[in-house]
């Protein structure tokens, strides 16, 4: 066999760029091995609808295997790296060492606290399945511990009824996807099926740091977004500042405001991994890339997606989003087929094909370049973007059938709580919501 054709590349990470990364290359004369921690790829654009109870899991993802199960030369491993060796040219795994000929390192990025990680555990973030259920229990648990709680007073005069509160701190497309879906959820889905609380007068707080939403969208559409999640009854506050994340609270500054529930969306730092490769990082913890996308000092190894940093054509640094991860998969599996037919690599340049954001029910944000978008066009933009995307037919036909049901009767199938009937800060919620309900920062 030719030399070229036994090249091994070895790739970390099923996301969107692994994936189309593995798949570009699996018509080169390369074996591949796809190293992913989990069985199953995600569609991470979707997870907020599993975390607000819109769709369920096996919608929203596909097994490793099948997806790649027409390339004979793929090999799939559910392993969990945890370190290389770029001198022998090994990955590092759970289940042994792994070498390699070419490296592409695809292994992505989870929530970030700003030095907080002890908030955590009061404020997951949304980033794999398992943090979907876990926000999608947590939100149907505190509407169930309230119909409990009110259903005692009626015997019980001393008892107080809850004050039902979602904070969702981050307002980036995740936080702002977050609280609209909510905000819905409260006033249409849930409205009629309780007997004792009242859903509707469920208040959705979203908390923004800086001076606007959406700060990587222009300013218009920043306004266009947060008038249309305060016309969906979500209460908005930027230039609000998180000091403090406790059981059943935010703080901000010296204001405390009781929440039965605390989202976090409000940054993102790079997988560890991108440490283990000794090459030059930025403050989120991103690797510096080449404009090849390779490493300084090892032109074998690429890394891709959220966990590599680059700038633009214009200086501006790509963003972590799905569009950039898959271009660059694509670029770093072509550089490779490209040197091993003795051809020159070519530097990364992004396409920037437009930005959405979705908000609720017919509510969205598009930047389509000198095109800007708002409210049911740029929804349905960004609904058949989506479902376009989704790995596998039926995925796509069982999400858009869906979600034309839950269009049409404001139903959401899949609110099913599973697992700890405990939330986190409930009891200081409950003694802490007439404090809310007066709050100048927060008055009706």
């Amino acid at each position: 066999m030719d030399q070229k054709a036994k090249s091994r590349v070895v790739i970390v990470g099923a996301g969107f760029g692994g994936l189309l990364a593995a798949r570009t290359l699996a018509g080169s004369p390369v074996q591949i091995t796809l190293v992913d921690r989990q069985n199953f790829h995600t569609f991470q654009p979707l997870l907020y609808q599993v975390a607000t109870a819109g769709l369920s899991p096996g919608e929203i993802a596909a097994p490793i295997r099948w997806i790649m199960r027409k390339y004979h030369n793929v090999e799939v491993l559910m392993s969990e790296v945890q370190d290389f060796d770029l001198s022998r040219r090994v990955v590092k795994a759970d289940s042994g060492e792994i070498g390699y000929d070419y490296l592409i390192v695809a292994a992505g990025a989870s929530h970030a606290y700003f030095g907080h990680d002890e908030w955590e555990p009061f404020a997951p973030g949304l980033k794999t399945i398992e943090d979907a259920l876990e926000i999608r229990r947590r939100v149907l648990l505190a509407f169930e511990l309230a119909e409990r709680q009110a259903a005692s007073s009626k015997h019980d005069k001393k008892i107080e009824q809850v004050q039902l509160n979602f904070v969702v701190v981050g307002g980036g497309p995740t936080g702002v996807e977050l609280a609209g879906t909510l905000a819905e959820i409260s006033r249409q889905v849930l409205a009629n099926e309780f007997r004792t609380i009242d859903p509707t007068r469920t208040r959705v707080v979203l908390l923004e740091g800086g001076p606007r939403l959406l700060p990587a969208y222009p300013e218009d559409l920043s306004r266009s977004a947060e008038e249309q999640l305060r016309f969906l009854g979500v209460e908005v506050h930027t230039s609000a500042l998180v000091t403090q994340v406790a059981p059943g609270a935010v703080q901000i500054g010296e204001t405390r405001l009781p929440a039965a529930v605390t989202l976090w969306a409000a940054g993102v730092a790079a997988s560890p991994l991108g440490k283990k490769l000794g090459a030059p990082l930025d403050r989120a913890g991103r690797v510096l890339v080449n404009p090849d996308l390779s490493i300084p000092g090892h032109p074998e190894v690429f890394v891709i997606g959220d966990l590599a940093a680059l700038k633009d054509e214009n200086g501006k640094w790509l963003p972590g989003v799905a569009p950039v991860a898959m271009q660059e998969g694509k670029a770093a599996a072509r550089n490779i087929a490209s040197e091993l037919q003795g051809e020159p690599r070519k530097n990364f340049h992004y396409w920037n094909k437009g930005n959405l954001a979705t908000i609720g029910r017919a509510a969205a944000v598009a930047d389509f370049g000198k095109i800007h978008i708002s409210g049911f066009l740029a929804w349905l933009s960004w609904l058949f973007i989506h479902i376009f995307f989704l790995i596998g037919f039926r995925n796509r036909l069982t999400v858009l059938i869906q979600w034309a049901w839950s269009y049409l009767t404001y139903e959401r199938g899949a609110r099913l709580i599973t697992g700890d009937k405990h939330l986190p800060g409930w009891e200081q919620v409950q003694a802490e919501e007439t404090e809310f309900a007066t709050s100048g920062f927060l008055k009706k």
